[in-house]
């Protein structure tokens, strides 16, 4: 048996496995109590075999509400009942995490001062917080043990104390933001100490457990791995586990990085933590905590390892587990290979956002939607499997789907990630199903898009949904151009169809002289990167002529993506776009500054605030958007990362009355395509076409 699903002992509680679902921003609160969304949320995850399960951070005072659905932990009492009694049904622990953002929250909805140890502005807001008096202090500290007092009366099997990202106990620990001359500033653990304490006095049935920034990327004044690791273990006797992260007031993107930091980046940390906790209590191993790894953990394999090489005791898991709630499910039926994959995207996990989105997955878009009556007969239903296949495998292993409808031949036109998705789903519900893509590999959009500088994992959900597909007998066929008499005919025979056609480019608002060539972002990615996989030893790449400039109207991941490519080959690359900041779509995922970072290190030229009016011979005209003043930029090629259209000839064809999913619906993200794919292949009927896709979400 894999060592990751042995049991671990957490206080006085055995968990069935060593993964866990660690505490993240969800926004599946009512008001501010833990509500019957996160019940079916932590649910799934419980049933699909997880050992540990930590609820989202509960503020511990009501002075702590960093966005709107927050929990509060007075207020959470009978959610957090519910959800244990969900989860231990199940078969997993329970956790509370609790919190105080401190200085790193907001006064937006509290109307209160922020509290903080000391009168450091908060990096993105600029709010000059209020230094703590001690009665502040000491409310603080009755605030987490009442709380756990709390926990203890919902019948969750621990508390998880926050001391990493967005916490005031952090900020305490931190030269970065403990300015204090008293008692608290000279010993800047006393306040964690003293948390700990408490809480383990008020509720001593409860295991302990402590998150704590162990490096926050400031060495000049912020706490570093080796205070980190001696932190650990002063507050070790205090803790049952302690879970390793990294990340301070400057670096909060780093605590959940998307792809391009390299999964697994707190190795080294969370193994110096782990032997320095372990070497304070080499007189009595048995009473040390156990130590639990976090960081980009995602792959079965590298968690696996963390374990077995004696990094950590533990592995965090979240984003995994958003992505399959059936991960530990799978790799204890011995199917790690059949893990949906996360590709550490951040589009629809990370929401501390004031669109308040619920938490979803690109991957999975019934993720966080647990609760609505649109999924329960998927996710609840019988298992199809696949109808050539002997075994009695089935794809959500411990999760069963069926369909009450009648089965049908359904004709899937785009084997993108709509096409793909949708395939997949009809087939696990029984239905007969054909892809056909006229290009040479399936992907569509989302396989182009795989070949950017650090979006490889993008290729990761292609992968998995073709496999998938093949497992459950879709005939996949590809270089073949569906027609429309080719669509009439399998209609007449009584089958269904759904198109997924992709898109095509959209319609430039700027001029283009006479023979200059412009390539749209997709063709650019394409293009290059094909001539550099064909480039043998005997036949050189010719080398790059001139500038290229990225046109980037809409600020998202693409034009980002092609100027950083483009410049890791050596061109010479500027990219323009109308917004104030590059890339502003990316603070959705946490990749704004460390987009911008990575480009003007790499030498790429930004021009902010600029409207693309002509190319010509000598380069691009551009207007500054707010002065009007016009200005050339010198390039010899013009790559467009503007909006696309859906490629939609043949439904227009067809009388529109076929269904349409993904880009050839409307322009649409990952997470939307594949949710589409999903649901149209969740209407199919034999009676007839599959219902119109709907619009909510």
């Amino acid at each position: 048996m894999s060592e990751l699903l042995t049991e671990l002992r957490i206080g006085r509680h055995d968990a069935r496995n060593r993964i866990f679902f660690g505490p993240h921003e969800t926004n599946l609160a009512r008001r501010r109590s833990v509500s019957d969304r996160h019940v079916a949320y932590y649910r799934r995850r419980a049933s699909g075999g997880a050992g540990t399960v930590v609820i989202e951070e509960a503020s511990v005072h009501p002075t702590d509400w960093p966005y709107e659905r927050c929990p509060l932990a007075s207020e959470s009492v009978e959610g957090w009942a519910a959800v244990a009694r969900a989860c231990s049904d199940e078969g997993a622990l329970v956790f509370a995490a609790l919190g105080h953002s401190g200085g790193q929250g907001s006064s937006a909805y509290s109307q209160l001062p922020l509290w903080a140890p000391s009168r450091v502005p908060e990096v993105a807001t600029r709010e000059v917080p209020k230094s703590m008096e001690p009665e502040d202090i000491e409310e603080l500290v009755d605030g987490f043990a009442v709380s756990a007092v709390l926990a203890a009366e919902a019948g969750l099997h621990g508390v998880e104390i926050n001391a990493g990202q967005f916490s005031i106990l952090r900020q305490f620990l931190s030269g970065l933001t403990n300015l204090r001359d008293d008692e608290w500033g000279e010993d800047h653990a006393l306040l964690v100490h003293t948390v700990l304490e408490r809480v383990r006095s008020a509720a001593p049935q409860l295991a302990v457990g402590l998150r704590l920034s162990c490096d926050e990327l400031a060495p000049w004044a912020g706490i570093v791995p080796e205070e980190g690791a001696r932190l650990a273990a002063r507050l070790a006797p205090f803790v049952d586990y302690i879970t390793v992260v990294r990340g301070s007031i400057f670096t909060a993107s780093a605590t959940r990085p998307d792809s391009h930091t390299d999964p697994g980046f707190n190795r080294e940390l969370v193994s110096l933590v782990r032997n320095t906790v372990r070497g304070e209590s080499s007189d009595n191993p048995e009473i040390a905590p156990v130590v639990v790894a976090q960081g980009s953990i995602v792959d079965v394999s590298m968690a696996e390892d963390f374990v077995s090489q004696g990094c950590a005791d533990a592995v965090e898991m979240t984003r995994a587990q958003i992505a399959d709630a059936y991960l530990a499910s799978k790799i204890s039926n011995g199917l790690p290979a059949r893990v949906r994959p996360c590709i550490l995207c951040n589009q629809w996990c990370q929401v501390r956002d004031v669109r308040n989105p619920i938490v979803g997955c690109v991957c999975d878009p019934a993720s966080g939607h647990e609760w609505e009556a649109e999924w329960n007969d998927f996710l609840t239903a019988t298992p199809a499997t696949p109808a050539t296949s002997e075994t009695s495998e089935t794809s959500e292993t411990s999760v069963t789907h069926s369909s009450s409808s009648e089965k049908c031949d359904v004709l899937v036109v785009g084997a993108g990630p709509a096409g793909l998705e949708c395939a997949r789903t009809a087939a696990e519900l029984g239905h007969r199903v054909t892809v056909v893509e006229r290009a040479s590999e399936v992907g569509g959009s989302l396989r182009v898009a795989a070949k950017g500088l650090g979006r490889a994992r993008f290729g990761d959900l292609i992968a998995w949904l073709d496999s998938e597909c093949r497992f459950l007998a879709v005939e996949v066929r590809t270089g073949e151009e569906v027609t429309h008499s080719d669509l009439e005919s399998h209609l007449i025979a009584g089958g269904d169809v759904v198109l997924c056609t992709g898109s095509v480019p959209g319609l430039a608002d700027y001029s283009v002289a006479h023979g200059k060539r412009v390539r749209t972002a997709l063709e650019a990615l394409d293009d290059t990167l094909e001539a550099l996989d064909d480039t043998s030893e005997e036949t050189a790449a010719p080398e790059p002529v001139g500038a290229v400039l990225v046109w980037d109207p809409i600020g998202g991941p693409i034009g980002v993506s092609v100027a950083e490519t483009l410049r890791s080959m050596g061109r010479d690359v500027i990219l323009a776009t109308s917004d104030v900041v590059v890339g502003q779509e990316l603070a959705r995922t946490g990749d704004l500054a460390p987009s911008n970072v990575r480009l003007q290190s790499a030498g790429v030229r930004l021009q902010r605030h600029s409207i693309l009016r002509l190319f010509e011979a000598d380069g691009a005209i551009l207007e500054d958007r707010f002065s009007g003043e016009k200005r050339l930029a010198e390039a010899s090629e013009l790559i467009d990362a503007g909006h696309r259209l859906p490629d939609d000839s043949l439904w227009r064809e067809t009388g529109e009355r076929l269904t349409r999913a993904g880009d050839a619906l409307a322009p649409r993200g990952i997470g939307e395509a594949v949710l589409e794919g999903r649901r149209a292949a969740i209407s199919l009927s034999a009676n007839g076409p599959p219902t119109k896709t709907r619009g909510k979400r």
